[in-house]
């Protein structure tokens, strides 16, 4: 099984979950005039806690069954049908029960691609593979966003009816390209590999990162998507633009970001770029229409070199029999963060609107800031060298 295979699926699967932000207005008041603040940015969250619940659950049932591909395939079936469904005419309350499933199945399927990555990265040089499989991710969710843009322009729900049947291709496909790699050694219960992982306090480093980078995702997918519609004016197209100025670099730069981490302090260049992204994401705030999409551009470019070496650094830490688990445990982090990302923003809006105040800058301030203050409170790890690649990894 090929490492360009893998790549490809995990890029189209990513495909339609930027779709729907440049269209999230559409889907949202545009289907649903009556929503509030809070209820609009659910329809990004409700999809989110669906994935919080799945990863575990996924990773679980991989490792101790030994199977991959049969899993994710049955996950892209359920991925296909509930994006059809949500084209569909609906209350808003089956449309949100429909993006908590999507999303436990979009999840599944991603958890257990990735974990494909980490199997193959023990013969052919983790950091490069994972490079591969991050960049993979984030050059889906780029093309993501200027697609949905284009293909919702006139209708919305043309990009959820889309990419349903996109999926369900996928998913025909999948067991024609991918195969299970064998599995070493005896496959542990359940509770030995809660045990094992709950023992590797590391962990908590690269999830931590997870959990952050992900919620100031779910900000920007969301409040920064309705700030960019109901304060600058910006149109479907221009919002999708915008994204894909954050996210082509970030793209571009994951895999390159994947290989410098085999050499360079893995930690050293995740607190560097979560101080250089708060900053982005206040100056955001602070920006005229005219800057929003070249500062976005830089955005992109600090936000590859965080997420590729949290993603390397925890496949470098699975067991040889908890890498579904583990990198499970990372997309549960990263889950979780992008939930409340949205609820946060929806909340913070709507608290600093009530209040009789303007909400999007001090709301831009107040999620940087907590990037920031995440990085610093790494610094005494970093200074006891927790990030340093082992030297064989140095090649």
């Amino acid at each position: 099984m090929s490492v360009l295979r893998l790549a490809l699926i995990i890029y189209l699967l990513m495909l339609p979950v930027t779709g729907m932000v440049p269209v999230l207005h559409g889907l949202t008041e545009g289907r649903y005039p009556h929503t509030g603040d809070l209820d609009r940015h659910l329809f990004m969250s409700i999809n989110m806690i669906g994935a919080l619940i799945a990863a575990p659950l996924a990773g679980l049932a991989s490792d101790r069954l030994g199977r991959r591909v049969p899993l994710i395939t049955a996950a892209l079936l359920i991925n296909g049908f509930t994006l059809l469904a949500i084209a569909g005419e609906w209350s808003y309350t089956a449309i949100l029960v429909l993006r908590f499933i999507e999303g436990c199945a979009h999840m599944t399927a991603l958890s257990l691609l990735m974990t494909l990555g980490a199997d193959l990265g023990r013969s052919r040089g983790i950091g490069a593979t994972m490079g591969a499989v991050g960049a993979a991710v984030s050059l889906g969710v780029a093309s993501g966003a200027p697609l949905g843009g284009w293909l919702g322009a006139e209708e919305a729900v043309r990009v959820p009816w889309l990419g349903g049947w996109a999926m369900l291709a996928l998913a025909v496909l999948t067991p024609q390209l991918l195969r299970d790699l064998p599995s070493a050694g005896e496959r542990p219960s359940a509770a030995q590999l809660l045990r094992s992982l709950a023992a590797n306090r590391r962990l908590g480093i690269p999830y931590l990162f997870a959990f952050v980078d992900r919620l100031t995702v779910g900000f920007i997918v969301s409040t920064l998507s309705l700030y960019l519609g109901a304060e600058l004016g910006f149109d479907a197209p221009r919002i999708g633009l915008a994204m894909a100025a954050f996210l082509i670099p970030f793209a571009l730069l994951t895999y390159p970001a994947g290989h410098l981490s085999q050499r360079v302090d893995r930690l050293a260049l995740m607190i560097a770029g979560s101080l250089l992204y708060g900053v982005f994401l206040i100056a955001l705030g602070h920006a005229g229409a005219a800057a929003v999409t070249p500062l976005m551009a830089c955005g992109g470019v600090v936000a590859a070199l965080m997420y590729a070496p949290s993603l390397v650094l925890t496949a470098e830490l699975a067991g040889p029999g908890q890498r579904a688990s583990t990198l499970a445990g990372f997309n549960l982090a990263g889950s979780l963060g992008f939930a409340l990302g949205p609820l946060l923003g929806g909340f913070l809006v709507g608290s600093l609107r009530a209040a009789g105040m303007e909400p999007y800058l001090p709301v831009f301030i107040i999620v940087g800031g907590l990037e920031i203050v995440i990085a610093l409170a790494m610094l005494p790890l970093w200074r006891r060298g927790l990030g340093h690649p082992p030297a064989t990894d140095r090649r």
